[in-house]
């Protein structure tokens, strides 16, 4: 899953995109309409972000086979969500994918988005739902970003799934 960021703001999402068999995507489109901004442009913006992804996938999994969600419990995290719309993607895909079982787990989220977000779950952990609510991070004592050596090194020190 790939947040798509707004022209001058990427951490602010218009929209979301997630790959495999099929694509899904969402637009926030209140924020992408106060950038001036059509589906058809999010989407195209999106274009770019599906690149990352793969990008990503070959340098932090190399030859590791894709992880189906068929008649499984899948949990879906993050470190946080604001707008929702990676969050949603996530959910989408899982769903789409057949996911027996879905939980939804966040450290933080604000609650409006939060209720949207449960209702494409089986079951959602929340840790906190501050009011107000400003950023993820601003949750955090340090909210670094990973390399990608970083992640790769830590993905390396797992077992393939089984299949």
């Amino acid at each position: 899953m790939r947040k798509i960021g707004a022209p001058g703001e990427p951490e602010l999402a218009v929209g979301a995109v997630s790959d495999g068999a099929t694509t899904h995507w969402t637009v926030n489109r209140d924020v992408a309409a106060s950038f001036g901004l059509s589906d058809a442009d999010v989407r195209a913006r999106g274009a770019r972000e599906l690149a990352e992804i793969e990008r990503r996938r070959a340098l932090w999994l190399g030859e590791r086979p894709r992880v189906g969600f068929a008649g499984k419990t899948v949990v879906v995290v993050d470190d946080g969500v604001a707008t929702g719309a990676t969050m949603r993607v996530a959910l989408q895909a899982a769903r789409a994918g057949g996911a027996k079982r879905i939980v939804l787990a966040l450290p933080v989220a604000p609650a409006d988005t939060l209720a949207e977000l449960s209702v494409h779950a089986d079951e959602t952990i929340c840790l906190a739902a501050p009011r107000p609510f400003h950023a993820v991070g601003a949750h955090y004592g340090a909210f670094p970003q990973l390399s990608d050596a970083d992640v790769a090194k830590i993905l390396a020190g797992f077992p393939p799934p089984r299949r």
